[in-house]
């Protein structure tokens, strides 16, 4: 069971990946807000007639929980998107990366403090090899780069788009243990859909619909599809079945997953980049349980 678990956060981390790259793409012809809409509207259109068809629409299950669909809707769809597109304006994608790099950790003292989850010296250990593997593959082993970071408006949007996302798996994990993630990822985001859609009418897109090429479109399709739909679904998976700090940590696949697209596209990479990817891997697999830690056995005293 666990073994598939961690196959789909795979995936999740390969399909946001993705994502940085199709987005940037995509705001060429959409404001942040509307992609964000388009996205999200798309993907819990999705879910609901997924839900329908698997006759999964329970009446109870949204009264007895509908304001904590509201509430995680507000913070995980609508606030992580809006804090982070909006921080991607003010500064470095370096340090946005950073920031979001450090996931795990956020997530892992928010499961300490909400849900009274120890973290024990595996977690620990897989975290800071993972945080490590993070910062090599961003910076390319450069402390002239890590030095030169300077914390600004834009890194600030970003730490409360960081914050948001930690919220939204801690906060589902505790209140929301009579919903399924079918129904959490679907309930989720038609609330954070909706107040998207509402910013739209303050951030005007770039391009008129009209001009909007077929990629574009695909791009959209492809983050409501695949990151939207089977990614929060997968996390929301991950969160109920394996707790909230080992699913974090395949958060930090995430760059490495964006250091092999540029493999592919022809750009450089550096060594590294090579062994900051080899610490997160490791990371995740000690965090995870898949590599434990020896434990020193007694020996008995000869008679």
């Amino acid at each position: 069971m666990k073994s598939k678990i961690y196959l789909m956060l795979i995936g999740f981390a390969v399909f946001t990946g993705a994502t940085f790259n199709l987005a940037k793409y995509s705001v060429h012809y959409f404001s942040a807000a509307s992609a964000a809409a388009w996205r999200f509207g798309i993907a819990a259109l999705v879910m609901i007639l997924i839900l329908g068809w698997q006759k999964q629409i329970k009446l109870k299950i949204i009264k007895d929980y509908w304001k904590m669909y509201i509430l995680l809707g507000i913070v995980g769809i609508f606030g992580f998107n809006t804090f982070f597109f909006l921080g991607m304006q003010y500064t470095a994608p370096l340090n946005g990366a950073l920031i979001m790099g450090t996931n795990p950790l956020v997530t892992a003292l928010f499961a300490y403090f909400i849900l009274k989850n120890p973290i024990t010296k595996q977690q620990f250990l897989g975290i800071f090899f993972a945080l490590v593997g993070v910062i090599l593959v961003l910076t390319q082993g450069s402390l002239e780069i890590v030095q030169t970071l300077s914390i600004s408006k834009g890194d600030l949007l970003i730490l409360s788009g960081n914050v948001c996302w930690a919220l939204y798996g801690i906060l589902g994990r505790k209140y929301l243990k009579g919903s399924s993630s079918m129904e959490t990822t679907t309930y989720t985001m038609i609330m954070g859909s909706l107040c998207l859609i509402v910013l739209t009418f303050f951030l005007p897109s770039p391009q008129p619909l009209s001009h909007v090429t077929v990629l574009a479109w695909g791009a959209i399709l492809f983050m409501a599809l695949f990151t939207s739909v089977l990614g929060y679904l997968w996390w929301n998976k991950g969160m109920a079945t394996i707790g909230a700090s080992n699913t974090s940590l395949f958060f930090n696949l995430v760059p490495v997953v964006t250091m092999m697209l540029s493999i592919l596209t022809g750009a450089p990479v550096s060594l590294p980049q090579v062994i900051g990817t080899c610490l997160v891997i490791l990371g995740v697999l000690t965090a995870s349980g898949f590599l434990r830690l020896r434990r020193k056995q007694k020996v008995s005293p000869s008679i």
